[in-house]
């Protein structure tokens, strides 16, 4: 399990449900953002090792846009889960940074899904093939 997540949610009780179960399953530390802006400040302090992203924020119609910026990183940016009533409102491109959750989904999905070693895309896969370590 990963030790920090950043959950971007608006909805209160649906954040607090999802944290819970993530502490339960073994996450040492969640913390949760309602707003795109304090997404941002988290990141910057404190960069996760996974972000579960509601793509449809109240300040903002597309969260999809903190994922964008995430792309900058690189391969060493956050692992990334998006969580959304309407998943075909996420361009292609950005939906497949990640994993697309469809709400309402039971916590344990989500939980499941951190258990889960990330997908790699092909050129992670070629980079270890790759490295001599």
């Amino acid at each position: 399990m990963p030790r920090r997540v950043l959950l971007v949610e608006d909805d209160a009780i649906i954040g607090l449900a999802i944290e819970s179960a993530l502490l339960d399953a073994g996450v040492r530390e969640v913390g949760i953002c309602p707003t795109t802006d304090e997404a941002l400040a988290a990141l910057r302090d404190t960069p996760p090792e996974v972000i579960i992203l509601d793509v449809h924020l109240a300040d903002r119609d597309d969260g999809w846009a903190i994922a964008e910026l995430l792309r900058t990183l690189g391969p060493d940016r956050p692992r990334i889960i998006f969580s959304t009533g309407m998943p075909d409102d996420i361009p292609a491109d950005i939906a497949e940074m990640g994993c697309v959750l469809e709400k309402p989904y039971d916590a344990q999905v989500l939980v499941d899904l951190l258990r889960q070693p990330e997908r790699q895309g092909i050129i992670s896969r070629l980079r270890g093939a790759l490295s001599t370590d």
